[in-house]
């Protein structure tokens, strides 16, 4: 993990922890749904999951709210929303790495994600390791 990257992805969920604690559910997850506010810079975003693997908010990509991606599979075939939603369930916090898609750069490369869940939501932001 590259510790730069990881390091900020905390901060971010820790950030819409926060948010999301004195706001409320809906207006966090309008928030954090919303690709040009506080909680979409550059390549980090946040996105939310249910215990279920359902999108619940997405920085980058409202189509994706409401959908189902527990099955969704890493460049490498890992299921890696399953992995999110395992390890907030069973940790309450943690780290998933995987491959994916830098809509930049054109190529397949490490991800990390750090997850964090709170009350019934699970509260995510991924960075991409250099």
């Amino acid at each position: 993990m590259d510790p730069l990257t990881s390091e900020a992805a905390r901060g971010w969920v820790d950030d819409a922890k926060t948010f999301y604690l004195i706001s409320g559910k809906r207006i966090a997850l309008a928030e954090f749904t919303n690709p040009c506010g506080m909680f979409s810079e550059g390549e980090l975003y946040i996105f939310v999951l249910n215990f279920n693997g359902i999108m619940l908010a997405h920085g980058v990509n409202e189509r994706f709210v409401g959908e189902d991606f527990i099955d969704t599979k890493d460049f490498e075939g890992r299921h890696f929303i399953k992995e999110i939603v395992d390890t907030a369930l069973e940790k309450g916090s943690g780290w998933v790495e995987y491959k994916w898609y830098h809509p930049k750069t054109k190529q397949i490369l490490p991800k990390v994600v750090y997850c964090e869940k709170v009350d019934n939501l699970i509260i995510c932001c991924g960075a991409y390791n250099s």
